[in-house]
């Protein structure tokens, strides 16, 4: 598929659910990860388009669309397949950030491609882009404590204040590979905030 030159040089989506009641759960580490970018950047005001909460930002040279779906985690690839189709925007210019409940609180991982490793908003998004070939961030929020324990409730709960520590710095970090990924490139993100 052909793609002419989009505005944007980079599509960043942080992942999480829309209303107050889910600002500080596992769930949101994506939506408070890019309030970290907006509050480093130049940026413009928010716009409501999309299904979704979208900002321009300057990163050094690049042009970049920052955005938080609206539609709820489960539904975030109707927002983002929408945005990427309009700006024709190839999914390797995609990079989102989500919560991963397979590692611990405070770890991240970036990876090119992927599975979408059981994170249904992960999951909605190669689906309907029907790739999984796009930059993600993923940011550990702890696993859950037993085997029986819901995992809905699980990202849906808030972290203990010691996890929450963790999790905070992991979503600057997050932020910061963000911005590496858009300055410099994939691997220079991944040798310095994998871990």
């Amino acid at each position: 598929m052909l793609f002419k030159k989009s505005k944007y040089d980079f599509v960043v989506v942080g992942l999480g659910n829309p209303g107050t009641k889910y600002d500080k759960t596992r769930h949101n580490v994506g939506f408070r990860t890019l309030d970290l970018l907006i509050k480093d950047l130049e940026v413009t005001n928010e716009k409501s388009k999309f299904q979704s909460l979208i900002r321009d930002a300057k990163v050094g040279s690049k042009t970049v669309l920052l955005v938080k779906p609206q539609t709820f985690m489960n539904n975030s690839g109707s927002a983002v397949s929408e945005i990427l189709q309009f700006y024709k925007i190839e999914p390797e210019k995609l990079i989102v950030i989500s919560d991963d409940v397979s590692m611990d609180e405070g770890r991240l991982r970036i990876r090119a491609s992927g599975s979408h490793g059981g994170h249904n908003g992960l999951r909605d998004i190669i689906e309907l882009l029907g790739t999984d070939k796009f930059p993600r961030v993923r940011v550990g929020v702890g696993q859950k404590p037993h085997p029986d324990y819901d995992l809905a409730d699980w990202v849906l709960g808030k972290p203990d204040n010691e996890a929450k520590q963790k999790i905070d710095k992991a979503e600057e970090d997050a932020a910061k590979a963000v911005v590496t990924v858009v300055t410099k490139n994939l691997q220079d993100a991944m040798s310095k905030f994998n871990r």
